[in-house]
């Protein structure tokens, strides 16, 4: 069966959409390992394998920052495989067998980001708890789709934050902050703007992160870092994660790298990657977005080092 993104479609000259051609992905093929071909150091590396037979090889405690976005508990298929939704037990019997090996990866001062939906969340922190220090429940809106006619609109997706140490850890705060308009703008009694910036475009100030994120964009067709992936994250999401939770020079792991967005945005931030993906096509696409990575470094809705509002204008004429 050929493979989803070979599947002959007219595009518009607005369609961004990363495809590859034949020649690419045998091209791009020679890039990456395999189980039979890993690297002495996982430095900058994509491993296209199964999880299960590589990660007992991948040294324990490399990892400053674990990026997780498992599969959900749905029925989707991702390229020539499926992941058939199931009972809870055995959803939950899934995490378990590969979790605890994953952690293993992380050193004793890095943080894990794991994502999850209604259904998976609640399964996937209790699993998490007997191992890390759980430190808060990110919510984003997804805002994608039009909704269900008998049911209220799935519009939100966590991400569970957890430590090896709650005591020493990385959180760079202001490396993170949000770019807001100012509705009502207070003035001191000078006149001068209090707490915020006037500028030409408008008023803004810049927040401090909060666990609600409804500044994302999920990636559509016209926007340049978007592929056929069922379950692509944006790339201003994970940015987020890895400026907060890690330093330039530090190494970001991503055991479910899908079509690259964590290693992408590692990369582009100034840090190292080591991403894992089972389908070949989606790490040829994940390694088609590194090399694209090399002269494009620009990240949607970040500008300036802070995050703008989703739609604000002065961030999109940026970009």
């Amino acid at each position: 069966m050929a493979h989803p993104i070979f599947a002959h479609q007219m595009k518009s000259q607005r369609n961004k959409t990363i495809t590859l051609t034949e020649a690419e992905r045998k091209e791009l093929k020679k890039s990456l390992f395999s189980v039979r071909r890993l690297p002495e150091d996982f430095t900058d590396t994509t491993i296209r394998a199964d999880l299960f037979k590589v990660i007992g090889r991948i040294p324990d405690h490399f990892a400053d920052l674990i990026i997780i976005d498992p599969p959900y508990n749905l029925s989707k298929t991702f390229g020539t495989s499926t992941f058939k939704a199931i009972s809870d037990d055995d959803y939950r019997a899934y995490i378990r067998s590969w979790l605890p090996r994953v952690i293993d990866k992380l050193k004793p001062d890095g943080s894990l980001y794991i994502c999850g939906d209604w259904r998976s969340s609640a399964i996937i922190y209790n699993e998490l708890r007997p191992f890390l220090h759980i430190l808060n429940r990110i919510t984003w809106q997804r805002e994608k789709g039009r909704g269900a006619m008998q049911n209220w609109k799935n519009a939100m997706e966590d991400i569970w934050f957890a430590v090896a140490d709650p005591k020493n850890y990385c959180f760079n705060t202001d490396s993170v902050m949000q770019r807001r308009r100012v509705i009502a703008p207070y003035r001191h009694a000078s006149g001068t703007p209090k707490d915020w910036e006037e500028t030409a475009e408008g008023n803004f100030r810049n927040t401090h992160p909060s666990n609600f994120w409804d500044d994302i964009s999920v990636p559509y067709w016209s926007m340049a870092e978007n592929t056929d992936h069922p379950t692509q994250k944006p790339e201003k999401l994970i940015a987020k994660l890895i400026l907060a939770s890690s330093n330039p020079g530090d190494m970001v792991f991503d055991p479910f790298l899908g079509s690259g967005t964590t290693s992408v945005v590692a990369k582009k931030l100034g840090r190292h990657y080591c991403g894992i993906e089972q389908d070949e096509t989606y790490a040829c696409l994940a390694a088609k977005r590194l090399q694209l990575a090399d002269t494009d470094k620009t990240i949607q809705g970040y500008t300036d080092g802070v995050f703008w509002e989703r739609n604000t204008a002065i961030q999109q004429r940026k970009h």
